[in-house]
């Protein structure tokens, strides 16, 4: 795999402060978090793909006033991982609940509903921060230009990892940029503690980096 699949750190981190600017409703029959651009405009859509953790945590992300409207799909049938675990708790065990077969549909009904009903017509770009869980086959299959985020210190994305993903984008051909932030672990850009200056710096840039990918390729 060109990023391992995830681990313990991935339920642990800080919930961030903050009102909610989106709302809950449905698309199709998935429960997900709209946001909205101030002008209600839904032209340009990004469909925001959570972490464990959960679509209600997607008040952390603010590509909505950004611009873009905004769709985050439950994933986890209302099961998402708790965030910093009680003792017991087996992310693995959780995740075998929740395999490919079980997560790629609900992602193709979110995009094929997003046609549908807010005429929304292609793919053209892609971000993510410290990736977990991806085949080199998936790198290599990339269709458009894609972002990426890094930690310094990352067990899920380490860097021979990074380094082999480097070399498959390479070969695509299609636009592609990986920013590796130093003194951060993975889920800094999702989790992170905000007290944390250094850490805080890298995760503002990392949106700002994906509000920049977004703008440069989607606008």
């Amino acid at each position: 795999m060109a990023a391992n699949p995830p681990g313990a750190c991935c339920t642990i981190g800080v919930k961030h402060e903050g009102k909610a600017s989106g709302e809950i409703k449905r698309i199709g029959n998935v429960e997900s978090y709209f946001a909205y651009p101030p002008d209600r405009s839904t032209a340009k859509a990004i469909v925001l793909l959570a972490d464990v953790i959960g679509h209600y945590c997607a008040s952390r992300y603010r590509y909505g006033c950004n611009g873009y409207f905004t769709v985050v799909p439950d994933l986890f049938h209302e099961n998402p991982a708790p965030l910093n675990p009680p003792e017991g708790f087996n992310i693995y065990q959780w995740l075998e609940g929740f395999p490919p077969e079980k997560i790629d549909p609900i992602v193709q009904s979110t995009i094929s509903n997003l046609r549908k009903t807010y005429g929304a017509k292609t793919i053209d770009a892609g971000y993510a921060a410290h990736p977990s869980m991806v085949d080199a086959a998936e790198f290599g299959a990339i269709a458009g230009p894609l972002s990426l985020s890094a930690a310094e210190t990352d067990q899920i994305w380490p860097t021979d990892k990074r380094h082999e993903s480097e070399v498959i984008l390479a070969k695509t051909g299609q636009p592609y940029q990986i920013n590796l932030f130093s003194g951060v672990e993975h889920g800094f850009a999702v989790r992170g503690d905000l007290s944390n200056e250094q850490l805080k710096f890298a995760k503002e840039q990392a949106f700002l980096q994906a509000i920049a990918w977004f703008d440069k390729y989607l606008k």
